[in-house]
């Protein structure tokens, strides 16, 4: 017993730096989920809308309309997106 005594070590766990998730980015990344996601039902209404009149002149400024929403849209949701990973494992 005592030859397995002498070979046994203890272990020992390094210290790691734990970090901790960033609260105040947390939230601004979901308020920008929060507000992309209104307005990406919005913005799907809109482009419906311009599709559905295309006899009225109308059609191009909803359509103009409906397409520079729906590129803010991709933009926060990405955006927000990665906000929230940035806050969560930075």
């Amino acid at each position: 017993m005592e030859v397995f005594d002498s070979q046994l070590k203890p272990i020992t766990m390094k210290e790691t730096k734990q970090t901790y998730t960033d609260k105040q980015l947390l939230v601004k990344g979901i308020k920008r989920l929060a507000i992309a996601l209104p307005l990406l039902v919005l913005t799907t209404y809109i482009l419906t809308f311009a599709f559905l009149n295309k006899d009225t002149i109308p059609l191009y400024i909803f359509l103009t309309l409906g397409i520079l929403a729906m590129g803010a849209t991709i933009y926060l949701l990405f955006n927000g997106i990665k906000t929230i990973m940035k806050s969560l494992f930075n």
